[in-house]
């Protein structure tokens, strides 16, 4: 499935409507919520049933389309169904129980509800929320899918205008030939990440770089009398700051991801456990700043894209182990170079990376080593491999999930 973003402009009668439309959906998504707390043995189906009941009693829920409203439903029976994964997994802690939404910025149409121009450049809604027809702006060419292949359209509004969403149907693969390369990633606060080979790359800091103005349009917003007209119009510019930073994280996270893809048969990094890592409150700014997990991710998609191999390793004592005679050098935080009885000194980051690949070579099957040129087993394997959606974690069988 390939989401396509586009954005959407028209007047500000259907900029009202489609703040309508999001409104209507947040209330149904929320009353399916209570129905499942107050009446025992709710299922998917009861709620998708109960969106009819919503429409015939409620005159603006009626208003919205049908499949829109069955979409909020699902949404409803997602945050269900997660708790009660939750819970039969054992999961430590809050499981997730479902909450009412405060602040919903979406709503999603399946497949009926709205109409897409010949051209591509335009929808019509054809609901009565009356949001009529916008147009649309963007990169993609919605020319080289068929209408058949649009499973959802979803309306999402942020802080510089609405956005369109089109799911398309379809799955993403690309061939590459092989490199023969392996790599073990170990990413960081001072450096991005310390790659194998010693390789390093600078931490953005994209947060820290602009926290100076957004410390002074925050002063500004709380300048302004509440519930006012410049209170409101100082969030916006506020929230066109975060979006910004938002999308500078992405975009290189992105780009660097499918840079080490493209380069590599082999990503070995590290399983990190995000939610407990920003628990220390000294680091939590610059942990999320960093985003990690965002990285991980997009390294997972394109490994899965360009059929190569992404492997997760977990990363316990792989900066006090020596990576070239496995003893322990314990070192504290402040500790930037390792230093081993055995003769090997290097950057700590840099041992860290040579033990991740070294677990991760271990996770294929194949013995691990250094000298890359003389691995032709591994290249011959890792060339052909498919990246699966998830990555591997280390003492399962990577022929299970990976078809060579």
């Amino acid at each position: 499935m390939l989401v396509f973003e586009f954005k959407a402009y028209g007047k500000s009668a259907q900029l009202i409507a489609v703040d309508e439309a999001i409104r209507t959906a947040k209330f149904i998504r929320n009353s399916c919520i209570r129905l499942w707390m107050d009446v025992k043995g709710i299922g998917k189906n009861d709620l998708q049933k109960y969106c009819a009941v919503l429409a015939a009693n409620f005159p603006f829920a009626d208003e919205l389309n049908s499949m829109a409203r069955q979409a909020s439903a699902e949404r409803a029976w997602s945050s269900i169904s997660h708790f009660y994964d939750n819970c039969k997994k054992g999961v430590s802690g809050k499981k997730g129980f479902p909450k009412f939404q405060k602040d919903c910025r979406s709503v999603e149409y399946k497949t009926s509800g709205w109409k897409l121009a010949d051209d591509r450049k335009s929808i019509t809604f054809t609901d009565k929320k009356g949001i009529g027809r916008l147009k649309l702006k963007g990169t993609r060419d919605l020319h080289l899918y068929q209408i058949k292949q649009i499973k959802r359209v979803r309306l999402v509004k942020r802080a510089d205008g609405v956005y369109a969403q089109f799911c398309v149907d379809i799955n993403r693969s690309e061939d590459i030939e092989p490199t023969g390369n392996t790599v073990g990633l170990d990413v960081g606060l001072k450096e991005y990440y310390t790659d194998s080979e010693g390789v390093m790359v600078e931490n953005p800091k994209f947060l820290c770089k602009g926290e100076r103005i957004l410390k002074r349009l925050q002063r500004r917003v709380s300048k302004k009398v509440k519930g006012s007209k410049n209170r409101g119009k100082a969030r916006q510019v506020l929230g066109k700051r975060h979006l910004k930073i938002s999308r500078q994280r992405k975009d290189h996270a992105v780009k660097l991801a499918r840079c080490v893809v493209q380069s590599n048969d082999l990503i070995a990094y590290e399983d990190l456990r995000i939610k407990n890592l920003v628990k220390n409150h000294c680091l939590a700014k610059s942990i999320n700043d960093a985003s990690w997990y965002q990285f991980r991710i997009w390294i997972e998609y394109f490994g899965k894209v360009f059929k190569r191999v992404t492997v997760a390793v977990n990363p316990q004592y792989t900066s006090s182990d020596c990576s070239s005679c496995s003893e322990v050098v314990k070192k504290t935080l402040s500790t930037r170079t390792h230093a081993c009885n055995c003769g090997c000194v290097m950057d700590r980051d840099k041992n860290a990376a040579r033990n991740i690949l070294s677990r991760g070579l271990g996770t294929v099957g194949h013995i691990g080593t250094f000298a890359l040129d003389t691995s032709a087993t591994l290249s011959a394997s890792a060339s052909n491999a498919w990246g699966d959606e998830t990555s591997t974690p280390v003492g399962e069988n990577l022929l299970e999930q990976v078809i060579s």
